[in-house]
């Protein structure tokens, strides 16, 4: 099961130019199986993400996409927003106890062609305390450039991390980019982070064709 991990739509993201009806259809059309609305610090009603999903027969997933100290998160499990969780390790407490999952996404993004020496760069990155508290990083992400892409995939070789990947869509020409493809058969959101914690998935670069094609 192919799902877009990281999408935005507006006016919840105020940086995106998609609807959330946009988002779907365009999603469907390009042969992906679900999507999942992260819009920046702004939580998704149950009710709202369920009338969505029926009107337009596909699965969607609610998450968030939180802004910390440490970097931008992709939370799925949490309900609203709660003084404190500008600090990774306090949003990985409120994930506990909620049966969530974290993924870091696109991490050191802006910071790679600034920097003159990735070896140094890379170094420092295998020592961040933040890759201890999240469920997986998102090593492919549609809207960063290839070098951060990169970087971030040799981080995560090198520690052996989980990788996930998303479009990071703000606009139809992100979709399709990037998505992680699922082991098994993802119905709702518990079970989408019963497969995050459990490392059944791998990422997928969709960027040389444009679409999914299905055997």
């Amino acid at each position: 099961m192919i799902i877009d991990i990281h999408t935005h739509t507006k006016p919840f993201s105020d940086d995106s130019d998609l609807t959330p009806d946009e988002l779907i259809q365009k999603a469907k059309s390009s042969g992906l199986d679900g999507i999942c609305f992260t819009e920046h610090d702004f939580f998704w009603q149950d009710e709202d993400i369920h009338r969505l999903s029926q009107k337009h027969d596909f699965p969607i997933f609610p998450g968030v996409e939180i802004n910390t100290e440490e970097g931008h998160l992709i939370v799925f499990g949490l309900k609203k927003y709660e003084f404190g969780m500008h600090r990774t390790s306090y949003v990985r407490k409120l994930v506990d106890k909620a049966g969530g999952a974290i993924i870091l996404a696109h991490p050191y993004r802006g910071r790679v062609h600034q920097n003159p020496d990735c070896e140094q760069l890379l170094k420092r990155a295998c020592q961040n305390p933040v890759l201890e508290l999240v469920d997986a990083v998102e090593m492919l992400n549609g809207r960063s450039k290839s070098n951060e892409n990169s970087f971030v995939q040799e981080l995560c070789l090198s520690l052996d991390l989980r990788t996930v990947a998303g479009s990071d869509a703000h606009s139809p020409s992100d979709i399709p980019t990037c998505a992680t493809q699922f082991d098994n058969r993802v119905k709702n959101l518990q079970e989408l982070i019963e497969e995050l914690k459990k490392g059944r998935f791998k990422t997928i670069d969709l960027r040389s064709s444009g679409e999914i094609s299905r055997l």
